[in-house]
C-alpha cells in the first residue's frame, strides 16, 4: 500500500526510461507532465504500451472550496491529463464531481482542459451548492460510466477528497465488490493530515485483489513536485495489473 507518510520506495539501481506516450500534438503546457508521468509509470512496473482509461473524480464538498479557488483542483486535472496521454489512446479524461451525490461526467482532453474545472464548478452552482461527502455515489457513477463506455482496457481512477465520507459502510462494500472489476482506485488526499478512512481502504480485507492505493498530497497539493504526485498515484498500479491478470480480471 502506498502512503508517503509510512513507506518509501527505494530508488532504482539504474535510471528509469519513460514510457513513450501514444499521444501526438501534446500542448506545450502539458509536455513536461506527460514525460514525468511516463517516468513514474515505468518505475511502477507498468509495461510499455499498457493502455488504461484514466478517470478523475473530484470532491466538491464545502470544505473543498479553497482548493477550487486556488487552482489546486485544476492543477490535478492537468496532471491527470499528463497521465492519460501515456495510457489512453484518445487522451480524454472523464471528470466527475461529487458531494452528497454525483454530477454528470464531462470530458477533459488535450484540446479542452484550460479552466474546465472552474467552468464546471460554476455550472453546478459554485460554492452555493457544495454539499457533504459520500464516496459510494461517485464510485457507482464511475463503474456505470466505465461499463457503458465499452472499454476493453482497464481503468485507473484518480479519486480525490479532503475528508472522510458519511457513507463509510457502503464505500467499503462498494470497493470490495469492485475488486472483481478491471478498475483500480488511486485515492489521493488533500489536507494537513492523512485521512484515516482512506488509510483503512488502502488495507481493506475481503477483496479479490488489492484494487486501491492511497497517497496524501498535503495541504498544498499544487506545490508538490509533479514527480512525487505521479509516483504516489502509480506506485501500486503495476502490481495491481499483474494480480488482476493472474485472477483473470484482465486478458
Amino acid at each position: 500500500m502506498f502512503d508517503r507518510f509510512k513507506k518509501s520506495r527505494p530508488a532504482p539501481a539504474e535510471p528509469v526510461a519513460a514510457q513513450a506516450p501514444p499521444q501526438t500534438g501534446v500542448p506545450a503546457g502539458l509536455v513536461s507532465l506527460v514525460k514525468t508521468a511516463g517516468v513514474s509509470l515505468a518505475k511502477a512496473g507498468v509495461p510499455t504500451g499498457q493502455r488504461a482509461a484514466v478517470y478523475l473524480v473530484i470532491d466538491r464538498s464545502w470544505s473543498m472550496r479553497d482548493y477550487f479557488s486556488t487552482g489546486a483542483v485544476q492543477n490535478l486535472a492537468d496532471q491527470a491529463l499528463g497521465l492519460s496521454a501515456n495510457l489512453d489512446d484518445d487522451g480524454t479524461v472523464p471528470l466527475m464531481f461529487f458531494d452528497d451525490g454525483p454530477y454528470p461526467a464531462v470530458d477533459i482532453s488535450l484540446d479542452r482542459y484550460t479552466n474546465v474545472v472552474a467552468e464546471q464548478h460554476r455550472l453546478h452552482g459554485g460554492q452555493n451548492t457544495m454539499g457533504g461527502t459520500q464516496y459510494a455515489v461517485a464510485m457507482r457513477a464511475v463503474i456505470e460510466h466505465y461499463r457503458n463506455s465499452g472499454a476493453t482496457a482497464p481503468a485507473l481512477v484518480i479519486f480525490q477528497t479532503d475528508g472522510d465520507p458519511m457513507d463509510r459502510d457502503e464505500t467499503r462494500l462498494r470497493l470490495a465488490q469492485a475488486s472483481k472489476l478491471p478498475i483500480f482506485w488511486a485515492f489521493v488526499g488533500f489536507g494537513r493530515s492523512p485521512l484515516p478512512f482512506l488509510q483503512q481502504l488502502d488495507t481493506l480485507g475481503g477483496r479479490v485483489v488489492d484494487n486501491a492505493s492511497y497517497f496524501h498530497a498535503g495541504v498544498n497539493p499544487a506545490g508538490l513536485p509533479d514527480s512525487v504526485l505521479y509516483d504516489g498515484l502509480t506506485a501500486e498500479f503495476g502490481t495491481w495489473l499483474t494480480a488482476a491478470r493472474q485472477r483473470g480480471l484482465l486478458p
